[in-house]
């Protein structure tokens, strides 16, 4: 069997590959191969914002919103130094408007994501890949994989048949068939050793309901970890339970029996399972974190959880998965057009991808490092802070990793995990009731500072071409003249006053209201002035005679806050139970 592309897995990663090869290169024979037949269960349910974008580009957005997942409005947490809920929305509730569903991909739609049952998602996705021309072998497992050096000869069917390409794509997730059979090794960038219990429900009350079936998610902790609550149809949830493994394994508890412990710790979790009905059946599973230490090769390419894993702490998996399979389809696009350097590309791939999933294991440490049983990792967070030439206290060392590597989650823009940087800053604050101060706050006059960067080329992966934009470097950091950075750089460039930047900013927003696909704003302009100045691309003093900013991060805001409702409902929950045993 002959094909040009040929990709093991038929999960979201196999599928985004697939769709967007056929869409910007008909010509492109694709065939996947998945070992099991659709639909199945799997775990991943809950999604962030950058996924519904590329779902729109893959054709796919309308047949995933017919399905009426929940729409994810946010999530809300208990977590760090305070006992209370707190919410962290992606856009904040008094604007979000009740509109009909199905619905496009547009207006407040973009800033919002899914929660989905993945048996259905994966299903969708699957069928329309074929739909987009790929060939699809369903219950067709990938036996082995021949390799040569570092090519790969072919795949090897259970049944004996030899799959011959001239690009292969490892969507294989965890079991990484293609990674493992070239050697390829991983690295674990933390001490985070967790496992994850989970069931599902049927007809569990929601926690939170907005029009048209919108909702948050529930991160709950218990002190020896992490439940989730997770509603992914109008009567199916998913419910599950994360702890380290070292503490499983002393707890000397079944999965059944630490998963029915957890959840009786959780007056929330008991009220609003109290008429639900459980599958009965926990599955387990281990959630390590992981980087391969090479990304891609000759004529292969690691997708999704092949390349990596980041602990479900902030719902990124869909997202790395969706965008490492997108990008490797246009390296192998602009491969095929021979614009570019092979070469150039490969090493692009790697870069991107090694950056992107590293700073969201990074930021998991920093969200574990603020829970009671995690302290463990507050030493390890300095490690972390050494390695990029800073020598700070562990409790700096997690504001610090709480705020940075922003660059590299969304090129152009500033963001991690769904958080802009003033949300990691509100929620550093929560974290350590402590004050976190801006540096522009600081000054008033900025010059921007190159000295000793090396200017670089990057990639920016957009309608199906790889363009290249121009990157400065220097001790690990990046600033890419692209997006909002672009923007932001030309009128530090042009100007010297903070106010007069920002009125250029605003003048270059208005007029360029779509830049790079992305609509920002004068407070985004401020955020990334703020990294720019935070990692030394702007040196900035202080003119006493001139008016500077007054940002701050107030304790509460309209995207991150108190959740009054479910904290006045736990409340009454415990007092009624201690009522009762009294």
């Amino acid at each position: 069997m002959d094909c040009d592309v040929a990709i093991i897995g038929g999960g979201p990663a196999g599928s985004t590959a697939g769709c967007l090869l056929r869409k910007y290169a008909p010509n492109l024979r694709v065939t996947i191969f998945e070992r099991e037949r659709f639909p199945r269960e799997h775990v991943g349910e809950s999604q962030l914002p950058p996924i519904s974008k590329v779902l729109d580009e893959m054709g796919a957005w309308d047949a995933v919103e017919r399905a009426g997942f929940p729409i994810k409005i946010g999530a809300t947490y208990r977590w760090g130094n305070s006992d209370k809920l707190w919410d962290f929305e992606f856009m904040p509730v008094k604007d979000y408007r009740d509109e009909p569903r199905p619905g496009r991909y547009e207006g407040q739609r973009t800033q919002l994501a899914f929660q989905v049952d993945r048996a259905i998602y994966d299903h969708i996705l699957l069928q329309h890949a074929q739909s987009c021309g790929c060939e699809v072998h369903e219950g067709t497992k990938v036996a082995s994989v021949k390799v040569n050096g570092d090519r790969v000869e072919c795949l090897v069917l259970e049944d004996g048949t030899e799959v011959r390409a001239r690009y292969y794509l490892d969507g294989s997730g965890n079991a990484g068939i293609m990674r493992r059979a070239l050697g390829v090794e991983i690295d674990a960038p933390t001490k985070l050793r967790n496992v994850a219990f989970w069931d599902y429900w049927e007809n569990a009350e929601w926690a939170v309901r907005f029009p048209q079936s919108a909702t948050r998610v529930l991160v709950l902790s218990i002190g020896a970890g992490w439940i989730w609550y997770i509603p992914l149809s109008p009567t199916r949830t998913s419910i599950g339970f994360i702890c380290p493994a070292d503490y499983y394994k002393d707890s000397k508890r079944s999965p059944e029996e630490i998963y029915a412990w957890a959840l009786s710790q959780e007056p929330l979790v008991r009220d609003l399972t109290k008429n639900a009905q459980r599958e009965g059946v926990v599955r387990a599973t281990k959630d390590w974190s992981f980087i391969a230490q090479r990304m891609c090769g000759p004529n292969w390419f690691l997708i999704g959880e092949a390349a990596g894993f980041a602990d479900p702490i902030l719902a990124a998996g869909l997202t790395l998965t969706h965008t490492s399979a997108r990008e490797a389809a246009y390296t192998i696009l602009e491969l095929e057009r021979g614009d570019l350097d092979a070469d150039w590309l490969r090493d692009q791939y790697h870069e991107i991808q090694v950056r992107r999933i590293g700073q969201h294991i990074r930021f998991a440490d920093f969200w574990y490092s603020a829970n009671g049983i995690f302290t463990d990792l507050q030493e390890y967070t300095t490690e972390i802070a050494k390695d990029a030439g800073l020598t700070l206290t562990p409790q700096k060392a997690f504001q610090w990793l709480g705020t940075g590597g922003f660059t590299d989650d969304v090129l152009g823009q500033v963001g991690i995990g769904g958080l802009d940087l003033a949300g990691a800053r509100q929620v550093s604050q929560i974290f350590f009731a402590a004050d976190f101060q801006w540096k522009l706050d600081e000054v008033n006059e900025l010059r921007l500072n190159v000295d000793g960067a090396e200017r670089t080329d990057i990639p920016v992966f957009r309608d199906g071409r790889i363009e290249v934009v121009p990157c400065w470097v220097r001790q690990g950091k990046r600033l890419p003249v692209t997006g909002l950075f672009a923007v932001m750089l030309s009128c530090v460039e042009k100007h010297k006053n903070i106010v007069d930047i920002l009125k250029e900013a605003s003048r270059a927003l208005t007029g360029r209201q779509n830049i790079g696909a992305e609509s920002f704003t004068v407070k985004q302009a401020v955020q990334v002035l703020e990294v720019m100045l935070g990692e030394g691309w702007i040196r900035g003093k202080l003119d006493p005679n001139k008016p500077r900013l007054q940002i701050g991060s107030p304790r509460e805001g309209e995207q991150i806050h108190l959740n009054v409702d479910l904290n006045a409902r736990i409340e009454s929950l415990i007092a009624s139970t201690s009522g009762a045993s009294d």
